[in-house]
């Protein structure tokens, strides 16, 4: 064989594959000493924070970043739920800086305080005046008052105590006191009974306008509904509530009669104060806004028609129905007897719908915002009579026309909105005639034009004519500015039944207006008497009529006035 001899001359045989191995190994371990005499890794920073807190002062290390909270938990410090930090405690910190945490506390005291008294003055007229009688002492109420005050690492900082509650341990009791008002009005006998809402309290005149004294004192009948039974024994009323959540409630009272008129006035009741054995009937019957009366031939049994309250205005929405109810003088009250369903009530029917029994008593004729008709008492079915283009407005109120029935039940008399020509929206329309709806099957007849929105007609009862046949008259309210009858005053006006012989009477023209309110008057039940000598005479029929507050006769025939109360406090009538 021959051996292979390397390129040097050396003898030796090089395999070239493990030189380039070597070669390989020894770069590896090269760079691995170099990389390992390197410069060290950096670490983090870190920066120095003071914590001023409890009367000390702290010094943490922490890292660069860190927010006010972290500082507080280094510190081994926490937080109560009043406690704050200045700055707050989301701040990132820098190195040196300071942190303040400031320890808030409060403190509670409850302390009594006095609530003063009111002083209320009732007017009386059955006192002279200037005449004055304490009617009930004034009592001061008691209060407790919760005051907060607030510390910063123990030092107060409010100023002034803050109250945070207020408590009425004991309500304050006003000082009632009643003066005299009697007036010098020249007294005048009367036919029948008046019946008048007095500063939440019901009074009579019997005899002669002289003669007046208190048959209901609850001082808190609201006016909404008023009602004297057939035989004069029984007072229907509502009043005003006393429950959150309720408008009003539904009360009977027996207030008898009496067999002949006294020639003074009676003693004044104190407000609250019943004479003995007056029965007051709650009937439980809440929220009577429209309707509520005696049912005809029955002096115990009553129809009523409620709504639902609402936090909106007007603060009730309608139901539009009619129920019936027995009640006894101990308190005893049946289930209601529906007459009529809850409904809608057509057009603004939310308002809600005004009834007026008929003169035989058998239907209840309804007024509503879109027009008239009757109810039947014994069956519920319903006619329409007159269908009244509804007034749109503009407001949280809806008007509903008056309603009156003539004496034989033969025609209704109401008001018509009238749509005006060229018009865009008849519901918008400013004109209001006075209307008769015939109910034999006559024509529909406007008698008045233009009288305005709240005439409220009242027909008298039948009188005997000159040729010895019946007729009646028609009294209404007619606006002195019938364009703007929203806001306008009136004045009574009467006509015969057909419209003619039309005359204004109360008040004069140099007068201001009356204020139109839905129960603005009544029709005496006779003739006025006179005695002239030895005889007795009849002045012909009279309005009592509510006029600034007081009541007032006028009598039709002459067009004289006569001012009967002078207080101002007069809101509704009744003459039976």
């Amino acid at each position: 064989m021959i051996a292979a001899k390397s390129s040097l001359g050396t003898g030796k045989i090089v395999n070239p594959m493990l030189s380039s191995k070597r070669i390989h190994l020894v770069l590896i371990g090269i760079l691995f000493l170099l990389t390992g005499c390197g410069s060290p890794k950096a670490t983090q920073a870190l920066i120095q924070v003071e914590v001023m807190a409890d009367g000390q002062t702290l010094t943490v290390e922490m890292p660069a970043g860190s927010t006010v909270q972290q500082a507080l938990e280094q510190a081994k410090l926490s937080l109560n739920a009043l406690d704050r930090t200045e700055p707050p405690a989301y701040t990132v910190l820098g190195d040196g800086a300071q942190i303040r945490l400031v320890r808030v506390t409060e403190e509670f005291e409850v302390e009594q305080a006095a609530i003063p008294y009111e002083q209320q003055t009732l007017r009386n007229e059955s006192l002279p005046v200037d005449k004055e009688v304490l009617i009930q002492k004034g009592k001061q109420g008691l209060q407790e008052i919760t005051y907060r005050r607030v510390f910063e690492d123990g030092l107060q900082v409010s100023q002034q105590p803050i109250p945070v509650k207020s408590v009425i341990v004991e309500e304050p009791l006003p000082e009632i006191r009643m003066i005299g008002v009697q007036t010098p009005f020249a007294p005048v006998v009367v036919p029948g009974k008046i019946y008048y809402l007095r500063d939440g309290n019901l009074w009579k005149i019997e005899g002669t306008t002289a003669n007046r004294q208190a048959a209901l004192t609850l001082g808190d009948l609201d006016g909404r509904v008023l009602s004297i039974s057939e035989d004069g024994s029984w007072a229907l009323f509502t009043r005003r509530a006393t429950e959150k959540g309720q408008i009003n409630s539904l009360w009977a009272a027996q207030i008898g009669t009496q067999s002949a008129p006294q020639a003074t006035a009676q003693p004044t009741l104190a407000v609250g104060e019943l004479p003995a054995e007056q029965a007051v009937v709650d009937l439980r019957v809440n929220n009577v806004i429209h309707f509520a009366d005696f049912i005809p031939g029955a002096s115990m049994r009553v129809i009523f028609s409620t709504v639902e309250p609402r936090e909106a205005a007007p603060g009730w929405q309608a139901n539009n129905d009619l129920n019936a109810l027995t009640f006894s003088a101990s308190g005893w009250t049946t289930k209601w007897t529906k007459v009529l369903d809850a409904n809608a009530g057509g057009v603004y029917g939310w308002w809600g719908t005004n009834f007026l029994w008929s003169p035989d008593g058998r239907s209840l004729a309804y007024a509503r915002p879109d027009g008239i008709g009757a109810v039947e008492y014994k069956t519920g079915n319903i006619t329409t009579t007159l269908n009244i283009i509804p007034l749109q407005t503009h407001g949280d109120w809806a008007w509903t026309p008056g309603l009156a029935w003539g004496p034989d039940g033969n025609a209704l008399y109401t008001l018509d909105h009238v749509a005006q020509q060229g018009a865009a929206n008849p519901e918008e329309s400013t004109a209001f005639d006075l209307t008769a709806a015939l109910l034999n099957g006559g024509p529909t007849l406007h008698l008045v034009s233009q009288t305005g929105m709240f005439a409220y007609p009242l027909a008298s009862p039948l009188q005997t004519t000159a040729d010895g046949g019946l007729d009646y008259q028609l009294a209404f309210l007619q606006a002195i500015f019938p364009d703007q009858s929203e806001t306008s005053r009136y004045r009574l006006t009467v006509i015969d039944r057909d419209g003619s012989n039309r005359r204004a009477l109360f008040p004069p023209e140099e007068a201001p207006g009356m204020e139109p309110q839905q129960h603005w008057g009544a029709w005496s039940p006779a003739p006025m008497p006179v005695v002239l000598g030895s005889t007795l005479e009849n002045l012909g029929y009279a309005l009592a009529v509510i006029y600034q507050g007081n009541l007032w006769l006028v009598n039709i025939a002459s067009g004289e006035a006569t001012q009967v109360t002078g207080d101002g406090l007069t809101n509704r009538l009744i003459w039976r």
